[in-house]
């Protein structure tokens, strides 16, 4: 299993959004983190599934994801 990394934001409206900055044009939204959660985790397969029928190659995923406290 391959795990990409994924960046999930809350709107001002309270639905949320999400994009993985290693699969350009992957992206998804939800009214509920659980929902676009969800629907990040099937966009991301149509994504891949989509590269592999085109016969384009797998990204590599991230290595890291962190935080900065300021």
């Amino acid at each position: 299993m391959t795990e990409y990394v994924v960046i999930y934001e809350q709107a001002s409206d309270g639905g949320w959004g999400a994009y993985s900055p290693d699969l350009p044009g992957a992206v998804s939204a939800g009214d509920t983190r659980e929902e676009v959660e969800r629907n990040m985790r099937e966009a991301i397969r149509l994504h891949l599934s989509d590269l592999r029928d085109r016969g384009r190659p797998m990204p590599k995923p991230s290595n890291f994801a962190g935080t900065v406290s300021v």
